[in-house]
């Protein structure tokens, strides 16, 4: 099982959103993110890039967001 660590803006920034990541949903400006566990967690942005090899998950907040 790959799972993912969700980064905010960049890698190195140390920003983790979340950890362990089985599945990503996409609506519009809002994604789903859905640990090993089930729990969810919503944000308002973009895919920036996946390194699914690596296991890493790139967003960027939604632009005018606070």
């Amino acid at each position: 099982m790959c799972l993912a660590t969700v980064y905010d803006e960049k890698v190195d920034s140390g920003k983790i959103l979340c950890r362990n990541i089985t599945k990503i949903e996409m609506d519009g400006d809002t994604i789903r993110l859905f640990d090993i566990m089930g729990n969810e967690t919503i944000y308002e942005g973009r895919i920036v890039s996946a390194e699914l090899s690596s296991g890493i998950v790139i967003l960027a907040g939604k632009e005018g967001a606070a």
